[in-house]
């Protein structure tokens, strides 16, 4: 895959917005999409590199790093009853206490800000681990559900669409191409 641009004014940052996290709401073959974070203010993706430094006996200093183990934590996320992916999570942390379905989800991860307006890179990663640290709030305040995500599994990159009238995302894996709607 080519290099890619940002399909942003430039001079202008980038909103965080621009950068979406999907959870697989329906089945392998015919996916879902659904938005994780909605009611959570900050969250960010860390790269765990297993960076090491090392200096030969010569005094040169040679340094390795591995593929990065990609972490990214949504905290607090406020339960809402309209947000189909912490639904899911929900059923099956809190109802199910299903750590194999929890440690195998099928997510996507859109840079809309990255390749075209029409189609952005993504990433879709078919083996992600979703972890809830916690459940519970303040008096008075909302239940919240912090959870950690930890991608993994078969990374595929490709591009996503967004459907403009329903909102509905799909993804097409690099070097597949589609035929019109």
């Amino acid at each position: 895959m080519a290099d890619l641009t940002f399909n942003t004014t430039g001079g202008q940052t980038i909103a965080r917005e621009l950068m979406i996290l999907y959870l697989n709401t329906g089945t392998s073959s015919n996916p879902t999409w659904s938005p994780l974070g909605k009611r959570v203010e900050d969250s960010s993706m860390e790269f765990d590199w297993s960076d090491e430094t090392v200096q030969d006996v010569l005094g040169s200093t040679y340094g390795t790093m591995k593929k990065p183990v990609v972490t990214q934590s949504f905290d607090p996320y406020k339960l809402d009853g309209n947000d189909t992916a912490i639904v899911k999570v929900w059923n099956l942390a809190v109802k199910d206490q299903d750590a194999q379905a929890l440690s195998s989800q099928d997510v996507l991860l859109v840079h809309f800000y990255a390749g075209t307006s029409s189609s952005p890179f993504a990433e879709r990663y078919d083996s992600t681990m979703i972890r809830p640290t916690g459940l519970g709030g303040e008096g008075g305040g909302d239940i919240e559900m912090p959870i950690d995500v930890t991608f993994g599994g078969k990374r595929t990159v490709g591009t996503a669409s967004k459907d403009s009238s329903t909102g509905a995302v799909s993804f097409t894996p690099a070097g597949t191409t589609t035929t019109g709607n």
